[in-house]
């Protein structure tokens, strides 16, 4: 290996990154392809960012650094040792939420690897970083370079740290030797598509974004369809099934990283997300992804959550809920109060018939009334 690229892979390990790889600045036609082809098969609806445009300029790092030679891909474990949870009115959240916000982290040392490299080097670099809420292509990007292969779920998956880790990419001017693919893949297991509770993976490496929990519980800012509801169970903030099954995930290396170590979000307390205020919201998630999902949205998982536990004890709560400001949170309060039925649900949603008036909601209580 020559100095430059060990000195770049050094260093990546030095500031912290547990993996990194080197990929070359070719255009990514295949994947690219592959994207946009989900996009037109309506896999990748509700997500207006997520645009033919925007995977096109993604594709070809070229255009998003004029001059690039290669691409640095880094991974960094955000797996941490879980909690055994008795209280089924708690709210399950995806395990990369559980400690401080990884864009944050992420780009911080992407900042201090570009500025460190450089001193190291002697010379000025001409790099552009990325996290997963930038154009580039990150698992591509990781695939091409070694870091891991592609799972059927389409998480990338590195034979040490599994797919808990956290993708960046430096593209650059620094012409360096590409790495080899690994030649491992996923073979005949199937447990991340058979696993998943709303089919979400219809085809090895295909998923459709609209049954997917963690687009319903974050990015989808409607309505959840009332079919999807009873297989959410009590997952208020991503979903990580398709991973804790993965056996490849079993023996995967835990995260160094203090700020993902923290643990502050393991779960939610479902109750106390409904009588959350905005400004209670800002302050609680004001360092972390969870903030994503808006108040409104959390509030709605929540509905959701409290109404598969099939507990009772909730029921004044969600009443409580059914006049919230919010016309999506009042439609999934009335679904949970539809699923957890008894007298004084049935009584909560008779009254609202009365004071509601907008067309949805009154549609959902009415539904709920003869479920």
């Amino acid at each position: 290996m020559d100095y430059v690229k060990q000195t770049v892979k050094d260093y990546a390990r030095e500031i912290g990154f547990d993996l990194v790889g080197i990929a070359s600045a070719e255009t990514f036609r295949d994947h690219g392809s592959v994207t946009l082809k989900r996009i037109e098969q309506g896999f990748m609806d509700g997500l207006p960012w997520f645009t033919p445009s925007r995977v096109k300029r993604g594709m070809d790092p070229n255009k998003l650094l004029p001059g690039a030679k290669s691409i640095i891909s880094v991974g960094l474990s955000y797996l941490v040792p879980s909690e055994d949870e008795t209280n089924s009115l708690n709210g399950k959240v995806a395990r990369y939420a559980w400690g401080d916000d990884y864009h944050k982290v992420m780009k911080k040392r992407l900042k201090l690897f570009v500025e460190g490299i450089s001193q190291r080097l002697n010379r000025n670099i001409n790099a552009r970083w990325y996290v997963d809420d930038g154009p580039m292509l990150d698992r591509a990007v990781a695939q091409r370079s070694g870091v891991g292969w592609f799972g059927k779920n389409t998480n990338i998956i590195n034979p040490e740290y599994g797919s808990w880790i956290f993708l960046g990419q430096i593209i650059t001017d620094l012409e360096l030797v590409p790495d080899v693919p690994l030649k491992k893949t996923c073979g005949n297991c199937t447990r991340c598509i058979v696993d998943c509770p709303t089919s979400a993976i219809v085809a090895p490496f295909v998923i459709d974004n609209k049954k997917c929990i963690s687009f319903l519980t974050i990015e989808n800012r409607g309505e959840i369809p009332r079919w999807l509801r009873p297989l959410m169970s009590d997952w208020v903030f991503g979903c990580d099934i398709c991973q804790d099954v993965c056996p490849v995930n079993v023996n995967s290396m835990y995260s160094k990283e203090q700020a993902f170590k923290k643990k502050r979000f393991t779960n939610i307390e479902l109750t106390g997300l409904l009588e959350m205020s905005q400004e209670e919201f800002s302050v609680r998630f004001s360092n972390s992804p969870i903030k994503r999902a808006k108040l409104e949205g959390l509030q709605r998982n929540a509905c959701v959550a409290l109404g598969n536990t099939g507990d009772r004890t909730v029921v004044k709560t969600l009443g409580i809920a059914l006049r919230n400001s919010s016309s999506i949170v009042r439609s999934h309060a009335a679904w949970a109060l539809g699923q957890l039925k008894g007298k004084q649900a049935i009584k909560i949603l008779e009254d609202s018939l009365i004071e509601e008036t907008d067309g949805k909601v009154l549609k959902e209580i009415k539904e709920a009334l003869i479920s």
